[in-house]
């Protein structure tokens, strides 16, 4: 299981002109799931993004988590985190896990995170929807999570 973490001053989702989310403050996670992930794997990096600190202190070091810096966090299913780029000129998706499998974990990984930083502070994208993703970078400051047996 993969998150690319965005840390954002402001991102949204739309999905056939209707706002689905919006957030201030916080990250836009793009969440792949391969085939050998599990429940544990989402557990472990919900955690993994609610612990994270890169936000920044009082003295400018980058010493605060979501929850100590008050920030939102949205949530998209992104197959593609999983595509090979190896060969030829057109990725390959076989490592991204089906729908399927991918689905239930990916609304765990929600479900975890709600429980933690609230509903209120957690939206989402819409699992295998087309979808206009906006953000603003802070920073930009970008990274990769990873759980699981990889």
């Amino acid at each position: 299981m993969k998150a690319w973490i965005q840390r954002v001053t402001e991102a949204s989702v739309t999905i056939g002109g209707e706002t689905v989310a919006s957030i201030g403050r916080g990250y836009l996670v793009l969440l792949g799931v391969t085939h050998s992930d599990t429940e544990k794997d989402a557990d472990e990096l919900a955690a993994r993004i609610v612990a994270l600190r890169i936000f920044e202190d009082a003295a400018g070091k980058t010493n605060l988590s979501i929850q100590d810096a008050g920030g939102s966090v949205i949530v998209v299913s992104q197959f593609t985190l999983y595509a090979d780029t190896r060969h030829g000129r057109r990725p390959g998706f076989s490592a991204a896990a089906r729908p399927e499998v991918a689905e239930p974990l990916y609304e765990r990984v929600v479900a975890r995170l709600r429980e933690t930083l609230g509903a209120d502070r957690v939206g989402t994208g819409r699992f295998g929807a087309e979808m206009s993703v906006r953000l603003v970078n802070d920073g930009p400051f970008s990274l990769e999570l990873k759980a699981g047996a990889e």
